[in-house]
């Protein structure tokens, strides 16, 4: 994989963070099957064919375009110190915010890809538990030479203050009733462990308990957000052989731990356009709200 990007120095306060709007990267990545199959063994799914020209299942390219950092170039949490491509936020807590993706046409096993992702906005707001910074970053993937892309997707990410003490949690909401379709799934660590390796995601909310407790003052390993909507997507496969979607958007409402089990559900509309999807915790409690476009 190869890659190629723009770099600045870091802002003098938050306001200059809106001068990262437009940066752009280009990354390269060859579609091999190794990482399908992995994924299909975390996920507990026989395996997979993995024959030159089959298409990814949807999300799946998150296995890929996955940028090595050297280990002295990790802040405290794990991820890459700030700046570079994504702007030098100085908020301890990121997470993975949602998304909203355009599929085209299929990525298939074999193809040579490349990613050009371009920071698309920057904005900075004051929330009931302190400051927040929110980057939405653009993604196009096609195949090199390719000249309109194979999927588009815009990823949202987070930026928060560390917890304080007399931090009260938002009031959960309580997840929907009433699904076609449910699957009952137990995030434990060895999922969570591998599941970060396979992404090269060296955070350390995913898999160090004592950081994630102790530093970061959460109850337990917090579920990838990327995973619970692979696992969204996947009961869609499930249900829906062969069903071609257009579009999918999702939003992470609240964190899900490991060490109790979580569902994820599915209700199709009325006129079979769109599939309405969401998971929640052990407890009930909403944790992402998804929704599936058909073709």
């Amino acid at each position: 994989m190869s890659t190629s990007a723009t770099t600045a120095q870091a802002p003098a306060d938050l306001a200059d963070l809106r001068d990262w709007i437009g940066r752009s990267e280009t990354l390269h990545d060859s579609i091999v099957p190794y990482p399908v199959v992995a994924l299909h063994a975390t996920l507990d799914h026989p395996p997979p064919d993995a024959s030159p020209g089959t298409a990814l299942p949807y999300l799946w390219h998150w296995l890929y375009f996955l940028q090595t950092y050297r280990h002295s170039e990790l802040g405290d949490d794990g991820h890459p110190t700030r700046g570079g491509f994504l702007p030098p936020v100085p908020l301890p807590r990121r997470m993975w915010a949602g998304s909203q993706l355009q599929f085209h046409q299929p990525v298939r096993l074999g193809d040579a890809m490349q990613r050009t992702s371009t920071i698309a906005d920057v904005t900075v707001k004051d929330g009931r538990t302190g400051r927040l910074v929110f980057v939405k970053v653009q993604h196009d993937l096609r195949c090199v030479g390719a000249d309109s892309p194979a999927i588009t997707e815009w990823h949202d990410i987070v930026y928060r203050e560390a917890k304080r003490p007399d931090d009260v949690d938002p009031a959960p909401t309580p997840a929907p009733t009433g699904a076609a379709w449910q699957r009952d799934w137990q995030p434990d660590e060895p999922m969570l462990f591998r599941y970060s390796a396979l992404t090269f995601n060296g955070h350390r909310i995913h898999y160090d308990r004592r950081y994630v407790t102790q530093v970061e003052g959460y109850p337990g390993l917090i579920v990838h957000g990327p995973l619970i909507a692979t696992l969204l997507m996947d009961l869609l496969r499930r249900e829906m052989p062969g069903a071609n979607v257009a579009e999918f958007r999702f939003r992470a409402v609240r964190p899900t731990f490991d060490g109790a089990p979580m569902r994820v559900s599915g209700q199709p509309s009325v006129d079979g356009n769109t599939v309405k999807l969401w998971a929640q915790d052990h407890a009930g409690w909403l944790t992402m709200d998804a929704v599936a476009t058909l073709r």
